[in-house]
């Protein structure tokens, strides 16, 4: 199934003691890509999110927002530097001693010295963690790939639709090109005629003058291509998987053969073909920027 890569999505929900909020938004990138901002404390969870991610989304470039909010009450650590507390109180009482001073060193002070206490969360159970976030963001991906799909069959639907067109106009130059030879043998013929001023001409070498316009002109080798490239992209956007750069690669090759077909043409009808044929491809490559 055809995806775009432009989607979005947004989950929020207490699970347990946590609040989480969750979003996801893309836009279209040559590869996968994933920025994240995640809760402080909670950063252990972002190589986990990105291959959930990965898993699920072949190509785009994703930002991704997480934050949790633990809505229990939060175990702490207290831990003391000992060897910094005793370099305070020896450092207190010399300056007690040589100043002559009236007090001493306190527990109130030395509490308050830098880094002396360190107040630590306790450690998370990283597995309930990423089980509450789970809850959470399942589903807004879920929601999230359904836009892209939505999107994505739009973007089919408008592709497809380019490429009948094309196809269309490549039937009528299909039917144009054998006029095209037909219409320089006369004229050559008529030529020699008058250049010959009378009613005797070398049938052989007009035959032979056709046969090599006939070569320059030839487009049905071309036009043969297009219709192989047109049914290989059919199959593409039928298809599972990214598909979005084989397509790009096919429209430069269809691109290619149009160019080629505006080169050999003698037609201006022909040529007025290949410029909307060229404008058709152009939007379908546009459009195929976005395909996952």
């Amino acid at each position: 199934m055809l995806k775009s890569m432009t989607g979005y999505g947004r989950g929020e929900g207490t699970v347990g003691t946590r609040h989480i909020v969750f979003e996801i938004k893309s836009v279209n990138h040559k590869f996968f890509e994933v920025g994240s901002r995640v809760s402080r404390g909670y950063m252990f969870l972002e190589d986990r999110l990105k291959t959930y991610l990965h898993d699920r989304i072949g190509r785009g470039k994703l930002d991704v927002f997480l934050q949790i909010e633990n809505l229990g009450e939060s175990a702490v650590e207290v831990e003391i530097n000992h060897s910094l507390a005793a370099g305070y109180y020896k450092a207190f009482a010399e300056l007690q001693e040589r100043y002559n001073l009236p007090d001493g060193p306190s527990l109130a002070l030395l509490s308050r010295c830098p880094d002396v206490l360190t107040i630590s969360k306790a450690p998370e159970d990283e597995e309930a963690v990423w089980r509450d976030v789970l809850e959470i963001a399942a589903p807004t991906v879920e929601s999230f790939l359904h836009m892209r799909e939505t999107e994505g069959a739009r973007l089919k639907a408008d592709i497809m639709g380019k490429a009948g067109h094309i196809l269309s106009l490549v039937e009528q130059i299909e039917q144009l090109a054998p006029g095209t030879v037909a219409d320089y043998r006369e004229r050559l013929k008529n030529k020699i005629q008058e250049l010959l001023d009378d009613s005797r001409f070398d049938e052989q070498r007009v035959l032979t003058e056709v046969a090599v316009f006939a070569d320059k002109v030839a487009v049905d080798e071309e036009t043969v291509r297009l219709r192989s490239h047109f049914a290989q992209m059919e199959k593409l956007v039928e298809s599972d998987g990214p598909v979005g750069r084989k397509i790009d690669f096919l429209v430069q090759e269809m691109n290619r053969e149009a160019n080629t077909i505006g080169s050999k043409s003698q037609n201006t009808e022909i040529a007025y073909l290949v410029v909307e044929i060229k404008s058709e491809i152009e939007k379908i490559r546009e459009q195929i920027q976005n395909i996952e």
